[in-house]
């Protein structure tokens, strides 16, 4: 039995770790870490079978001979701050904060280590299909997201930028450019962007639309190549314990999870 980590106990990570304590993912459970504390307590309270510790830093993690891989299910932040020193120490890194592996900092993380380094579908899909089409040459990545106003309206890049959402009974752009951007400018909510420029290859163009009629988190995605042309909508239910985070995401990472503990 594989034994796994996890840093970030919010709404995914409780996904992830309840997976494990069912018994869905075949694996122990070894540590969980939050800069919260009282997270990762009160996630641990909550699981039946497994008892994993609760780390205060992540050296205890990357000091366990036990952990093979590691769940990231924080922040861009936290990539930055903890993959390279748990990479080093030969561990398995799972991002779910995928925006930042578009950021320059961590662009020697996938250089040396990208072997090791998982990334999950997401909320989209057809990924396996983006993938093979750059192997013949892709000319154009697009994604459109669609989200309820409600649940831009608290992103920093709408704040700063002073846009009123809330009032909104009609769709709005709220943000055109590149995917480099989106994922600072949404850095908890666009992390699609990320991954689906890191699956292509080349950076995709990013379109958010605030659109009071729609009650789930939409993603369309439109790849041109010359073996063919994609386009995928996935319409995803949003998670009942954190609204801006699509279901399918969790499930995704759960998913990729089973696979990994399954082959290593």
């Amino acid at each position: 039995m594989k034994g796994v980590s996890l840093v970030g106990c919010g709404a995914i990570g409780g996904v992830i770790a309840r997976a494990i304590d069912s018994g869905l993912v075949e694996a122990e459970l070894r540590y969980v870490m939050d800069v919260d504390p009282s997270k990762a307590e009160k996630l641990v309270q909550g699981l039946t079978r497994q008892r994993p510790r609760i780390a205060l830093s992540v050296d205890e993690i990357a000091a366990d001979p036990l952990t093979q891989v590691v769940v990231e299910a924080a922040s861009q932040d936290a990539v930055l701050q903890h993959g390279q020193r748990l990479l080093e120490a030969g561990k398995e890194l799972v991002v779910l904060s995928v925006g930042a592996l578009l950021r320059p900092e961590a662009k020697q993380l996938l250089e040396r280590y990208s072997g090791r380094v998982h990334v999950p579908s997401g909320a989209i899909a057809g990924l396996d299909a983006v993938r093979a089409m750059a192997l013949a040459g892709i000319e154009e990545v697009v994604l459109l997201t669609r989200k309820h106003p409600e649940k831009l309206a608290d992103e920093p890049y709408v704040r700063e930028s002073g846009l009123k959402l809330r009032q909104l009974d009609q769709p709005m752009v709220v943000f055109e450019g590149s995917a480099e951007e989106a994922v600072v400018y949404f850095p908890r909510t666009l992390n699609v962007a990320a991954t689906l420029s890191l699956y292509a290859g080349t950076p995709a163009r990013v379109r958010v639309v605030a659109d009071p009629n729609v009650d789930r988190n939409v993603h369309e995605v439109l790849v041109k190549s010359k073996a063919g042309t994609l386009y995928v909508r996935v319409e995803n239910v949003p998670h009942p314990q954190n609204p801006k985070t699509s279901f399918l995401a969790a499930l995704s990472a759960v998913e990729l999870l089973r696979e990994i503990c399954s082959k290593l």
